[in-house]
């Protein structure tokens, strides 16, 4: 039994209804149809190999196929507090991006996320090196190289017209530092900056960056014992692409807002925005990777959650989506069940 990796399942399951026949989901794992909708079933595998490498993997079940979402080694034994992790994963950009559905704060993916880099996150096959700085407050440095290519996870860099790789500018660089302040026994404050550069299919010799900053300020009354938890978190990114002739650029963010007012209840609430995309200009541009953002998007959403135990959840939630460029807002409302079997880890702060 001591070899036996540690399993999970998680199903993430949600009855669904939109306010118009085409909504503006863009989470692979977002409900998107009227009636009822299989997010995913995850099985979540993990465990020391040896006392040099820990493996994990995520494999996501829906009703198309399964999916590889996740499978990597960890060093555990570097010198130097350093670590290195290589397969295939999600990177640490930003600080939902690299997170499961089951730990969202929501039934659905931030849409600034599957704008900027697909419905899947941003992820690819390659290799990350992490190190902790001593400093006298936490600090960690990662950078990753992996490939540019797909679809529903790298949609600002090759996409779905991979150029192949004939030198290392051709490769996906992520670099991140963050920062974590204890500010008391109560409240802690993470702080990240991230960075992305790669090429795009626009032009062999074009590239694209995206700039990005992130904030999670939690307060949990420890020194009381409360059940409560208030957390207020964000993130802001700045993509600029290389395109023939001229450099297109643009704006997005989401800010979120989450209230555990006892032990098995919750509430949250999110503003997601948009801006259209620039040219060099600074005039609105015709952009065929973003043709329907000619003016600014703003999505906002309130749901309420009930735990009945650590393996179960019940989420209500709903949301307005006004994107300027229809002639009316789009609605949407969500009951969510999710049920997870076996041992999951417990997530990272």
């Amino acid at each position: 039994p001591a070899m036996n990796p540690d399993l999970s399942f998680i199903a993430d399951v949600a009855l669904a209804a939109f306010s118009a026949d085409e909504p503006m989901q863009s989470g692979a794992h977002d409900p998107y149809q009227n009636g009822f909708n299989l997010q995913q079933l995850e099985l979540a595998v993990s465990k020391p190999v040896d006392p040099y490498f820990r493996f994990d993997a995520n494999l996501v079940f829906s009703l198309e196929g399964v999916e590889i979402e996740e499978v990597y080694a960890t060093t555990l034994a570097l010198p130097g507090r350093l670590q290195v992790r290589a397969g295939q994963f999600l990177t640490r950009f930003g600080r939902v991006n690299a997170t499961h559905p089951h730990s969202w704060l929501f039934v659905d993916q931030p849409f600034p996320l599957g704008r900027v880099f697909g419905g899947e996150g941003n992820r690819g096959l390659g290799v990350e090196a992490s190190w902790l700085a001593p400093l006298p407050w936490s600090v960690e440095l990662a950078v990753s190289e992996t490939m540019a290519g797909g679809e529903a996870t790298a949609r600002s860099f090759y996409g779905p017209e991979d150029l192949g790789v004939d030198s290392p500018l051709h490769l996906q660089t992520t670099a991140v530092i963050e920062q974590f302040f204890p500010i008391s026994d109560d409240w802690s404050l993470l702080w990240g900056l991230s960075w992305a550069a790669g090429p795009n299919a626009s032009g062999r010799a074009n590239r694209s960056e995206v700039y990005g900053t992130d904030l999670y300020l939690k307060w949990r009354p420890i020194s009381s014992g409360a059940q409560q938890v208030v957390s207020l978190q964000g993130e802001l990114m700045h993509r600029r692409r290389q395109v023939p002739e001229d450099v297109l650029a643009d704006w997005s963010s989401f800010e979120q807002l989450f209230w555990r007012f006892s032990k098995r209840w919750g509430v949250a609430a999110r503003h997601e925005w948009g801006a259209p995309t620039f040219d060099l200009s600074g005039a609105i541009a015709t952009d065929s990777l973003e043709s329907d953002w000619t003016a600014a998007r703003h999505r906002v959403g309130a749901n309420v959650s009930f735990w009945p135990t650590e393996f179960s959840r019940l989420r209500l939630q709903g949301a307005r989506d006004a994107a300027v460029w229809l002639n009316e807002p789009l609605w949407s409302v969500f009951l969510a069940l999710e049920v997870s079997a076996g041992s999951h880890g417990a997530h990272s702060f």
